[in-house]
């Protein structure tokens, strides 16, 4: 292990044991307090490390610069951006990294959970990391890796920046957000404090991946209205409600259409939350894809279905609500070439080969990129995200930083 890759290593596994987990019920902005545990050590961090202007503001974020070292004018000012907060879908309380050096492709077998069993047959991108460094958590907990995997990767560029002003490069504008695994990282973000030309997310999972696109997404809400009567007295009169919501779930396409039956680039919708009673019943859904046109098609999908559905309910009715949540962000990069051939440069440089991929989902960076911040997102090693078994390879959060090294230069030498 290089010197580089334990002090990134010692750094994450200090992060991951301090719990950041967002709320998604919560109506309050950052979702959980505690996740200004973290940023708060993120700002007295930057300051040791002489990022002078780190600060964490009333939401929240967390701010810094690593000022220029360059004489040139016209410098892009770039942003690294990552957020603190874990997935609500499994405990971040009491993450206990696990070192798991020099691994060779043996089962990984978690100690606080033994029937918890990280292997390469399941994890097909673990067998690529033989010889890596691997950290997983113990078996009872997510590993935190995203995004804290990025937020350490982040931390040591700088520092590495800092310790070695002979590497030009323009300023370099840092960002931490709460709340991103909630939909809501950067509800609250004044992009003027921000200041910044160009983003690049550190959130990304294997080695050398880039990606620029992201699924456009809707939420979408059908609620059920049926005919509440005693259930002695009902006959002829009463319209279940819960029976027809079932009844319309039950009779959505099979297979195309649902997260569990599509992969690459198709997209899904996929009911997540149902409320229901007598008289009303609901379902939330996600609707996802990569061609926002496509958003509009498949929740007629769902309304087709609805009408169905009263149709076999007389008396019901329905009603719909759609939101939207956030957009492809291909549909802004394309307008700025040279973000991602930069990256794509600095990749090549660093003795890494860059792959574009697709984010089934989307980051901070596709409201960033609609919000003037165009912000592709960059690979971290942070793999089986969400779940007790994730993982990342040390080495990975390495060549993430030799990346961002390189990918600074470019744009000095580029302006």
């Amino acid at each position: 292990m290089t010197d580089l890759a334990r002090r990134v290593s010692e750094r994450f596994m200090r992060y991951v044991q301090i719990d950041t987990q967002s709320d998604p019920i919560s109506t309050t902005f950052p979702s959980t307090e505690k996740q200004k545990d973290l940023s708060k050590i993120l700002v007295e961090e930057l300051l040791t490390i002489g990022v002078k202007d780190a600060y964490m503001d009333e939401w929240g974020y967390v701010f810094g610069t690593v000022p220029s070292t360059s004489a040139k004018s016209g410098i892009e000012t770039v942003c690294f951006c990552s957020h603190v907060d874990t997935a609500p879908d499994c405990s971040g309380t009491e993450v206990k990294p696990i070192l798991h050096p020099n691994y060779q492709g043996q089962d990984i077998v978690l100690p606080d959970d033994t029937t918890q069993v990280i292997t390469t047959s399941q994890h097909k991108y673990l067998s690529q990391r033989i010889g890596d460094d691997i950290i997983t958590a113990s078996g009872t907990t997510l590993l935190g890796a995203d995004d804290k995997a990025g937020v350490a990767i982040i931390m040591q560029l700088a520092e590495e920046l800092i310790n070695k002003p002979g590497i030009q490069h323009g300023d370099i504008r840092i960002l931490f957000t709460p709340d991103e695994e909630v939909g809501r990282g950067v509800n609250k973000l004044d992009m003027k404090k921000l200041n910044a030309d160009v983003g690049y997310t550190l959130d990304g999972g294997p080695r050398g991946s880039l990606e620029g696109d992201t699924f456009s997404a809707n939420a979408m809400t059908i609620t059920f209205h049926g005919i509440s009567a005693h259930p002695g007295y009902a006959k002829g009169k009463m319209v279940n409600a819960v029976k027809v919501l079932s009844y319309f779930i039950d009779n959505l396409p099979p297979t195309g259409f649902s997260p569990e039956t599509t992969s690459g680039a198709e997209g899904f919708v996929h009911p997540y939350n149902l409320k229901g009673e007598l008289e009303t019943a609901s379902v939330d859904f996600l609707i996802r894809d990569f061609d926002t046109a496509n958003l509009a098609k498949n929740q007629q999908v769902l309304i087709d279905a609805a009408e169905e559905t009263i149709r076999k309910f007389p008396g019901a009715r329905y009603e719909t609500e759609v939101n939207e949540q956030y957009r492809n962000m291909r549909e802004m990069l394309d307008k700025f070439p040279h973000i991602e051939a930069n990256a794509v440069e600095a990749m090549k440089r660093a003795k890494i080969e860059p792959k574009q991929d697709l984010v089934r989902g989307g980051t901070d960076g596709s409201r960033l990129s609609f919000m003037g911040l165009p912000c592709p997102n960059i690979f971290t090693g942070e793999m089986a995200i969400h779940g007790k078994h994730e993982y990342v390879s040390i080495q990975d959060m390495e060549a993430a930083i030799n990346t961002c090294i390189e990918l600074v230069q470019v744009y000095e030498e580029t302006a």
